[in-house]
């Protein structure tokens, strides 16, 4: 079997055990690396997560424990480790207590041998499933406590402290009254390439994370899986602080065109009036906009993402989407299905003609053309129909463009 086959049937059991981990897990790029990673480990890719595994390693495992793996790295994701690691100020004693906190939602015969487990440290009065940031400041205090006093009165601790000094990989521990095993230190390394980001691509990454995770719990949902409930809570958070900056819903009721689409629907509760003994016909309008992103080199990152994150809304208002994108030239022209992680394409100079040029020549297509864009240029070509320019927050005022100028503001 190879690497890919064992890695796509650990997939498939983790979708059949648990939906919501399986989609997760399927949405992310998966890579083998032998030399960076002695494990496993969440790497970066852009600005998104990637899960990375040492080939070697994986081949050790048994299925259960490969299973146990790839949860295993996805829970450090989905319980947002990789944005608080950087604030713990003991990074060795925080990847004790992320893997402690996340190793309990992982079933005992899918752990793999040496991971940390709770029930190892019984004598620190450990709350169950309390969070990390809980099991970091207990742990600190138990090392304090080893520290002033040569004990923190849990052995199998002691150990894991006494190893820590030592620089050591593993360290053997007693799990019964005759027992013993070789526990693994943890090692995040991988999550050192999230440190010193600027702040502009922090954010995007936590907003691509953030749609995954919303289609994630939607794809659980309609195969009627279990969302994680932290998950949900944090999903109705971010929708309370997501809102638009511009009245889409109005703006959509506002301008109709010609390219409005018909859309019948059966319907029994109303008669048709030629046929009697068939259902009646709802008649539906819907309107199919072209969303013009200026992909130029003066439009920042952060500038990018205030636009998509527009550009969601307005497809939640049930219009039919197409994005193009343009710098000097037009990059791509492509339909958007409100969950596509959209790459970019340009970042040259800017010229706003040619899609202008775009849409008088499809005007049958599409009801309006919304341009996003810094504003940082100026436009010779007329449009024959309605035009909504939007620019960004920090961008200025540009009066002298064709149609209506909105700016984005909170």
């Amino acid at each position: 079997m190879t690497r890919e086959d064992s890695l796509g049937k650990a997939s498939k059991e983790l979708m059949w055990k648990e939906p919501f981990y399986g989609f997760f897990l399927l949405m992310l790029n998966k890579v083998w690396d032998n030399k960076k990673v002695p494990t496993a480990g969440v790497s970066k890719n852009g600005i998104n997560y990637q899960l990375a595994i040492n080939e070697d390693f994986w081949n050790d495992l048994s299925e259960n424990h490969r299973i146990g793996l790839l949860k295993h790295e996805l829970l450090h994701i989905a319980y947002f480790h990789l944005s608080m690691y950087f604030n713990f100020p003991d990074r060795r004693m925080a990847n004790i207590a992320m893997d402690m906190e996340i190793n309990q939602y992982i079933d005992s015969d899918l752990l793999p041998e040496g991971g940390i487990n709770i029930d190892d440290y019984a004598e620190l009065n450990l709350d169950r499933k309390a969070g990390c940031r809980y099991y970091y400041e207990k742990l600190k205090q138990a090392q304090k406590q080893k520290q002033q006093t040569g004990s923190s009165g849990c052995e199998n601790f002691d150990k894991l402290c006494d190893g820590m000094e030592a620089g050591q990989d593993t360290v053997t521990i007693q799990v019964g009254p005759n027992g013993e095993i070789s526990v693994k230190l943890p090692d995040h390394s991988t999550f050192e390439e999230f440190e010193n980001l600027p702040e502009a691509e922090q954010k995007l990454i936590q907003k691509q994370m953030d749609r995954l995770l919303q289609e994630c719990a939607e794809q659980t949902e309609k195969k009627r899986g279990t969302v994680p409930g932290h998950i949900t809570d944090h999903l109705i958070e971010i929708s309370k602080q997501e809102k638009p900056k511009f009245d889409w819903r109005g703006y959509v009721r506002r301008f109709t065109g010609t390219s409005t689409r018909v859309f019948t629907k059966k319907i029994r509760r109303k008669e048709n009036r030629r046929y009697s003994e068939n259902p009646g016909l709802k008649i539906k309008m819907k309107q199919h906009m072209l969303l013009a992103i200026d992909t130029s080199g003066s439009v920042s990152n952060g500038e990018l993402e205030e636009f998509m994150s527009e550009i969601r809304h307005i497809h939640k208002c049930g219009v039919d989407v197409t994005i193009i994108q343009c710098d000097t030239t037009i990059r791509s022209i492509e339909p958007y299905n409100g969950r596509d992680n959209i790459k970019v394409h340009g970042r040259g100079g800017t010229e706003f003609d040619p899609v202008l040029e775009y849409y008088n020549e499809n005007l049958r297509k599409y009801t309006s053309l919304v341009y996003f864009t810094d504003g940082e240029c100026t436009a010779d070509v007329k449009p024959k129909a309605p035009v909504l320019w939007v620019l960004s927050e920090q961008s200025s005022m540009n009066d002298s463009l064709p149609g209506k100028v909105i700016k984005l503001e909170l």
